[in-house]
């Protein structure tokens, strides 16, 4: 089972993807941790990418659908995997689809999370993590049960991403909207695509979205 997830930054796709690859043994599929990786082993296109990150340029779509497709090979990924952050663009799902017709894959359906903006941005703002264990808390959602002490590590140190403000959040759901949010049309008529409501619980999200995977499979 091959999956995309959609949804703005802070829709939960993240989230969802960790437990959808537990559940379904499929492999979370990150672009960036992708690229670290083959730079690291030092594969042909790993060094390639690697060039371009040390000269603090951004990695062509090119190589990045050539780092997917040596990353699916792997035997781990006999199962399927999840691509979370990727496509972004209308040009990115289009060489994605021609290199997966070229292995003989295909998508098994696109996620789309649907959100909405005034409660998204409160979901965003809201949360931190455990500085130690990396626990994600939310200043409404989720508490620790003890004040100030993380339910998992007993640690007292909180950490807040640095992006994680009302003005850096509009400026990322400008870009999802301006690049992002045209997949959702191009994957419609391919017929992949399914939405569901990802404003609900983690639970509840999740519970949808296995409505949605019985359905595709």
């Amino acid at each position: 089972m091959n999956l995309i997830l959609l949804g703005p930054p802070g829709a939960g796709k993240g989230t969802q993807a960790k437990e959808l690859s537990v559940r379904h043994k499929l492999v979370q599929l990150s672009t960036g941790d992708m690229l670290r990786a083959a730079a690291k082993a030092g594969t042909k296109v790993g060094i390639e990418a690697k060039a371009v990150m040390d000269k603090g340029e951004l990695v062509s779509d090119e190589i990045v659908v050539k780092i997917i497709a040596e990353r699916i090979e792997q035997p781990d990924c006999a199962e399927g995997f999840i691509l979370d952050g990727f496509p972004r663009t209308l040009n990115q799902a289009a060489a994605l689809e021609k290199m997966l017709k070229d292995k003989k894959r295909k998508l098994n359906a696109v996620i789309e999370l649907k959100v909405d903006y005034n409660r998204l941005v409160e979901r965003i703002v809201g949360r931190y993590a455990c500085a130690k264990c990396g626990e994600g808390y939310h200043d409404r959602f989720k508490r620790p049960k003890a004040r100030k002490v993380c339910d998992i590590c007993g640690s007292t140190e909180f950490s807040r991403r640095d992006d994680d403000t009302a003005e850096a959040v509009t400026t990322r759901m400008l870009a999802y909207y301006r690049d992002t949010s045209p997949l959702i049309g191009y994957y419609f008529a391919k017929g992949t695509l399914r939405s569901v409501d990802g404003m609900e619980t983690i639970d509840k999200v999740a519970k949808d979205i296995e409505g949605v995977l019985a359905v595709r499979s």
